[in-house]
C-alpha cells in the first residue's frame, strides 16, 4: 500500500493509519532527512526480525532507531550531561548517535556492548510517527542487499512489493547517509561522515 503524506504538514488522519499498522506489528517504509527508512514498533520482535530477513542482515549489526526529542532519547538511553547537550546543539538533524541503551532496549536492538544508534531526524513525517506509536521505531535504509538506496517511494514498492505493509511518499530526500557519532564515555568519535555538520567534534 502506497500512501502519500505532506512532509511538512503530516496529515493526522493518515499519520494514525501509519501507526495502526505499527501498533498491529507491520512493517512500513517512510521518508527522513537523510533517505527513505523502514521500520517498525521497536518493542515488537517479531516486525525486528522480518526487517532483518528482508534486510538479509546479521542480527550482530543492530539497527538504528527513531525518538521524538531529548527527552524521548533519555528513557532509551543513558544520557550524561555532555551528551545531552551535544545533542541539544545537532538534533533534530542527519546524525546517529551511539550511546549506551537502557533497560528499555529490547536485547535485539544492541550491540554486544550494549550500545544502541538513535536518530531524532529533522523531518516531520517521522516524528509524527513516533509520538503517534509512543515508541521509538526502528530506521535502516529502503535499499538493496548492495548498497544500493532507493530515492523514491514508487520504486520501494515496486521492489519490496507485499513484504512492506506500507510505503510512506513524503516526496523527494536527499539520499546521503547521516553522520554517525559515537558519545561513548563522553569521548566523541566520529564513526562515519555523512550529511550534518561533524566540525564539533574535528
Amino acid at each position: 500500500m502506497l500512501i502519500h503524506i505532506n512532509p511538512k504538514n503530516p496529515q493526522p488522519r493518515l499519520i494514525a493509519q501509519a501507526v495502526g499498522i505499527l501498533k498491529d506489528g507491520g512493517v512500513i517504509a517512510y521518508p527522513t532527512d537523510t533517505f527513505y527508512g523502514i521500520g517498525c514498533d521497536i518493542l515488537n520482535k517479531k516486525a525486528i526480525e522480518r526487517i532483518y530477513r528482508l534486510k538479509q542482515r546479521d542480527k550482530n549489526s543492530p539497527f538504528s532507531f527513531i525518538c521524538a526529542d531529548l527527552t524521548n532519547i533519555s528513557q532509551y538511553a543513558k544520557v550524561s550531561n555532555y551528551a545531552y547537550k551535544t545533542m541539544k546543539r545537532l538534533l533534530p538533524g542527519p546524525y546517529t548517535f551511539i550511546l549506551e541503551g537502557s533497560k528499555m532496549v529490547p536485547k535485539i536492538m544492541l550491540t554486544k556492548r550494549k550500545t544502541a544508534g538513535i536518530r531524532v531526524p529533522a523531518h516531520e513525517i517521522c516524528i509524527k510517527l513516533v509520538e503517534g506509536l509512543d515508541n521509538p521505531i526502528i530506521s535502516t535504509s529502503a535499499g538493496m542487499s548492495d548498497g544500493e538506496i532507493f530515492h523514491d517511494a514508487s520504486l520501494i514498492q515496486d521492489h519490496y512489493g507485499a513484504l512492506i505493509d506500507m510505503v510512506i511518499d513524503g516526496g523527494p530526500v536527499h539520499g546521503e547517509p547521516s553522520s554517525v557519532i559515537s558519545l561513548i564515555n563522553d569521548m566523541p568519535e566520529v564513526i562515519r561522515k555523512g550529511m550534518g555538520d561533524i566540525s564539533l567534534f574535528e
